[in-house]
């Protein structure tokens, strides 16, 4: 079967969705990447659909913010993907307004910057002459004689780089964006994300160009001129030109089925509650509170589980800085555990219009926290002035020339995969895949740490599940079979 996207209005399938579609009312929770995906490809076959978004603003953790005319977007928003129709609608959303982008970025530890992709000369002269040698034996040793079971982050990093590595490039960073000690941490993650990498490619690259595409090697990848944001508000102008309907500052609180069957949602909006119904949902809300809204309840095992699924939250100390370049960079790594920050972006590399004024530069310091914890409940002044001081210490500004600055909070950004995880989800996946009417998509809605190119897959298989009859299944996306799938139809079963 060929992809929608390569088909006529003419063909039989349209038409037959096209019929189908009459009577269906979708209601999709979420206007993020997900949820906005999978509204488009409902609204190209003719399904009557509305989007309940909470926010003020499209886009989940992929919008922009702005600050005094300067943008920036929520945790540095790669547009990179090899799945044809995400790339197709990307293009066809904002057909003169992405940029292609040169990758720039690199590692900074123990006061060292070092080139990612890694490079030779790098790796000597920052590690020194001692510990890059040792990195060969630590690497045969775990060749030879690996973990036999490749339970956690650790095991599995350290099969495939050697322990050595492991403690230099992935423990501090790792152990900062999770909060949890690299043991607590699921091999499935590593596998998902960094999966197809090991020292021996990583080498490799150092000369040669890989010859399949290994996303975290990638040297180049495009983005929207006015940030991420724009990306989701020219999709959602789609959304509504085709007929569908975004309700934005619209709080799904509870969530009526029966038996099997999801009926309506209550939302509320500008002070007000009202039940919105329809015939079938896609939510990409986190699906512990899916669960949670439930009425009535799931049974207890299953609200059990849900309560022990886990989130990493993470803030942006966004900085503007009186000095119009200061760094090559499009983000850097900071695994030095001698800060807090986690990350860096360098927004005026993305694009030069993200930013009014070009004498200045604006920059992102992502913090991975956790709701409650020290550095989420610290105040916006004091995350601005540990910003400025933590910056000025790794040496990409000065002190001095940092005029200004503000902070966004994200909840809820990124899934744990931690003990509780792999025993909990299946749990909920079944009690889930009971509701006849009813899919999860997305980062939160599958609890799946995907890039916002999976996600929206997620979104449009839902669609096409729904108007064309078909038999997706939205938890196999981007698993290691999957990962680099070139369309839509490599993930139906």
């Amino acid at each position: 079967m060929k992809a929608a996207t390569q088909q006529g209005k003419e063909s039989p399938q349209y038409s037959q969705a096209e019929e189908a579609a009459k009577d269906q009312r979708v209601i999709v929770i979420g206007a993020g990447p997900a949820g906005l995906a999978a509204a488009h490809e409902l609204t190209r076959f003719k399904v009557s659909c509305v989007v309940l978004e909470k926010d003020n603003k499209v886009g989940g953790i992929s919008r922009t913010e702005s600050y005094k005319g300067c943008r920036f977007d929520m945790g540095g928003h790669r547009f990179f993907t090899m799945v044809q129709e995400v790339e197709q609608l990307w293009r066809e959303a904002l057909p003169d307004d992405f940029l292609r982008r040169p990758r720039i970025s690199r590692i900074y530890y123990r006061g060292n910057f070092f080139r990612y992709p890694l490079k030779p000369l790098d790796a000597l002269f920052g590690l020194g002459l001692w510990q890059t040698v040792l990195i060969v034996p630590s690497y045969v040793r775990w060749q030879l004689f690996p973990h036999r079971k490749e339970d956690t982050f650790e095991q599995w990093v350290t099969n495939r780089f050697g322990r050595r590595l492991f403690n230099i490039f992935f423990e501090s960073y790792t152990e900062k964006v999770w909060g949890i000690p690299c043991s607590k941490l699921k091999a499935e993650w590593a596998a998902q994300r960094i999966g197809g990498l090991s020292l021996r490619t990583a080498f490799l690259s150092m000369f040669f160009k890989p010859r399949r595409t290994i996303k975290t090697l990638i040297d180049q990848f495009d983005y929207p001129r006015l940030g991420p944001g724009m990306m989701w508000e020219a999709i959602k102008g789609r959304v509504e030109t085709q007929g569908g309907e975004v309700r934005m500052n619209a709080e799904v609180v509870e969530i009526r089925r029966c038996g099997n069957r999801v009926d309506g949602v209550v939302v509320s909006r500008d002070g007000h509650k009202e039940i919105v119904w329809g015939t079938h949902f896609i939510s990409s809300m986190p699906i512990s509170e899916f669960i949670e809204k439930l009425k009535p309840a799931p049974p207890h095992h299953v609200l059990s589980a849900a309560s022990r699924l886990s989130h990493r939250d993470f803030l942006t100390v966004c900085l503007i800085v009186n000095a119009p370049n200061l760094f090559p960079d499009d983000w850097v790594y900071v695994h030095d555990p001698t800060v807090k920050v986690g990350r860096i972006q360098n927004f005026k590399n993305w694009s030069a219009q993200m930013l009014p004024d070009p004498s200045k530069t604006t920059l992102g310091l992502e913090y991975f926290c956790t709701r409650g914890d020290e550095l989420w409940s610290m105040s916006d002044a004091d995350l601005i002035e540990l910003g400025k001081r933590e910056v000025d210490h790794i040496g990409l500004a000065s002190y001095k020339d940092i005029e200004d600055g503000c902070v966004f909070r994200v909840v809820k950004a990124y899934p744990v995969y931690d003990s509780n995880y792999q025993a909990d989800l299946p749990t909920i996946r079944r009690f889930i895949e009971q509701l006849e009417n009813f899919q999860a998509i997305g980062r939160n809605g599958l609890h799946r740490y995907n890039n916002q190119d999976h996600a929206m897959l997620t979104g449009m298989l839902a669609a096409r599940n729904l108007a064309l009859g078909e038999k997706n299944c939205l938890w196999s996306v981007n698993t290691d079979s999957r990962s680099s799938s070139p369309s839509i139809t490599a993930a139906i079963i």
